[in-house]
């Protein structure tokens, strides 16, 4: 790893891929964090892979750079380490949502997610990256997207989903969302 990226607009997702090729994501990064903080763990490398979701913009800072002013500068060694506690929050309520809820529950976390850090009612995603999103087949991913059309929730046609009712998708959502949402309002107010 010799680069670190600190998000503005774009929304990436690390995902986890098993020997047999089947993926899941294990966290969403956005404008709240960075693909990159194994270097300051001391560790140059990653055993997942990050797949930018869209167009977007990111800052990037060389990995040696990153190190140094971690060590140097104490409001970006806190912050980074909230963004560490954030990032095991979201890992570990990923992988209890991932064992506990249903697939249209964990859409719909998604989507809030991707909403959040995107800004945006419109996410575009492919039935194949929604599928290793989700770590389930494009069958059930298509079943959970076709019900919450359905419920008038969202629009989904080729690729572009078009969040309709917000609200309805938070009451719809397994309570990870907000757990997740609530540690990182707790660190990073918008």
């Amino acid at each position: 790893m010799q680069w670190a990226y600190f998000l503005d607009t774009a929304t990436v997702s690390i995902l986890c891929q098993a020997e047999s090729g089947e993926s899941i994501e294990v966290s969403l990064v956005g404008c709240e964090g960075a693909v990159g903080i194994p270097i300051v763990l001391r560790t140059l490398k990653l055993p997942y892979w990050a797949v930018v979701q869209g167009p977007g913009t990111a800052r990037r800072m060389k990995a040696d750079v990153l190190r140094k002013e971690f060590d140097r500068c104490r409001q970006l060694h806190t912050l980074l380490l909230h963004y560490v506690h954030t990032l095991i929050v979201q890992l570990a309520q990923s992988s209890a949502c991932n064992r506990f809820h249903t697939t249209r529950q964990r859409l719909c976390r998604w989507l809030l997610t991707t909403q959040d850090l995107s800004g945006s009612d419109e996410i575009r995603s492919t039935q194949e990256f929604l599928s290793q999103t989700l770590g389930v087949n494009r069958s059930s991913a298509n079943q959970a997207a076709g019900s919450l059309q359905t419920a008038k929730l969202i629009r989904y046609r080729r690729g572009h989903i078009t969040i309709l009712d917000r609200s309805g998708l938070e009451t719809a959502a397994c309570e990870c969302y907000r757990i997740i949402r609530a540690e990182f309002d707790r660190f990073f107010s918008r």
